[in-house]
């Protein structure tokens, strides 16, 4: 038995609430289970519990034993001063205030079956077990946790915007440029990507957006891929004493080539390629953050990213290795990739700092005309019936995967609650 299955059973109303009795031999009757406390201090804060004749209201602390009170060290600690009741799975001895006060403990019963479902959930070694019951709970419920899903997920990555924005001094146009390398980056190379635009103020690529060649040296360069003096290929030629002279002029220091990762990549979307299309998106895209504040629809937001690489790359995957005749267009999918994890977080992040709401609105309604994300928590879920039919619920399956399946938060979670009480 753990705490949190306790603390689970109480918020959740789910104990024998008939003939409570209390230590000290008076009764207990719940008048209100109070709010159920994530910081420090007591486990209930605002409980309202009738003890005996007196209504008391205060806070509840939960334990396995009794005696975890002592063991805990609650008695001296004043936060716990106002606990009007000590609710138990075991009781073992009784419990005290500092002023030698006995506060009233109670033991919780409750049918022993709810947590032998929740072991059967959080045991499992491989797969879920939620995951076959999917069909048998409320399609209502779900639609509302997964809702709820999308706004927490877009809440972590404002922790990003927000902290570029400050750190930055809301220039929302440099924030933007920094979030959107992160995103070319595609996870694997995100890091790099990232380091490489804060390594290149878009001040000085915005002198040189009208020279595609300047563009792409500064960029190739600051990523560290202009540094081998000979190379066969004019165009590389080019790029390396145009950057070489741009490196002196700005006073720029690249970052390590070794930090970009080619393996486990398709040859599309090795980083010289993504860096092209990249320039060709600034080159494009004067003032891109007025831009896509304007989109009032996905589909004129795809259309920004309508872009490809530059002519050399029709016949190259890097520089050393040649490829097939085929314009290296940015796809479907990667933009998909790219609204969902830069796009949409920063306007969501932008509404929120500046208290405009439609923005945040905007945000969210972009992602229920995208495509489903395809990978293999979508397949996983879709196997069972957990529908995804756009990004929107797409991101809200990975959101509940990644931060309530694998770390077995069931507890936490509206679909495992559900489960679990179903088993009554």
């Amino acid at each position: 038995m753990t705490e949190d299955f306790l603390q689970f059973i109480w918020k959740y109303g789910l104990f024998n609430r008939n003939e409570m009795v209390a230590d000290n031999g008076e009764q207990v009757v719940i008048l209100s289970l109070g709010e159920h406390n994530m910081d420090s201090g007591p486990d209930f804060l605002n409980a309202r519990i009738k003890i005996g004749q007196t209504t008391w209201a205060g806070n509840v602390e939960m334990h396995q034993r009794s005696s975890d009170w002592v063991a805990h060290k609650h008695k001296d600690d004043k936060a716990y001063d106002n606990v009007i009741l000590h609710v138990v799975y075991r009781y073992d001895q009784p419990v005290y205030r500092a002023s030698g006060e006995l506060i009233p403990t109670v033991v919780l019963t409750f049918n022993e079956q709810l947590y032998e479902s929740y072991r059967n959930l959080i045991d499992l070694k491989k797969g879920l077990s939620c995951m076959e019951r999917i069909t048998s709970i409320d399609p209502l419920i779900i639609d509302i946790w997964l809702n709820a899903l999308v706004v927490e997920r877009l809440q972590e990555k404002t922790g990003y915007f927000s902290e570029l924005l400050q750190q930055y001094k809301n220039n929302r146009e440099e924030v933007l440029y920094i979030g959107l390398a992160r995103a070319f980056g595609f996870g694997l190379n995100a890091q790099p990507f990232e380091m490489t635009a804060r390594s290149l103020p878009l001040a000085i690529l915005s002198r040189h957006r009208n020279n595609e060649k300047q563009m792409e040296a500064l960029l190739f360069g600051q990523a560290g891929f202009l540094n081998e003096p000979v190379l066969f290929s004019p165009y590389y030629q080019d790029l390396f004493t145009e950057y070489n002279h741009l490196k002196k002029k700005y006073h720029l220091v690249p970052v390590q080539q070794h930090l970009w990762k080619f393996l486990r990549l398709r040859p599309v979307n090795f980083p010289c390629i993504r860096i092209s299309q990249f320039a060709t998106l600034l080159r494009n895209s004067g003032g891109l953050f007025s831009r896509i504040a304007e989109c009032k629809d996905y589909s004129a937001v795809k259309a920004i990213f309508n872009i490809r690489a530059s002519d050399f790359w029709d016949t190259h995957y890097s520089f050393h290795t040649t490829s097939p005749l085929m314009p290296k267009k940015m796809g479907t999918d990667s933009t998909c990739s790219i609204v969902i994890n830069a796009v949409v977080p920063f306007l969501f992040t932008y509404g929120h700092e500046t208290a405009n709401q439609e923005l945040k609105d905007r945000a969210v309604t972009w992602l229920s005309y995208m495509p489903a994300e395809k990978n293999r928590i979508t397949r996983r879920w879709a196997k069972y019936g957990l529908a995804t039919g756009s990004a929107l619920y797409s991101q809200a399956v990975v959101q509940l995967y990644n931060h309530y399946c694998r770390n077995k938060r069931c507890l936490a979670c509206s679909i495992g609650v559900k489960t679990i009480t179903n088993a009554r």
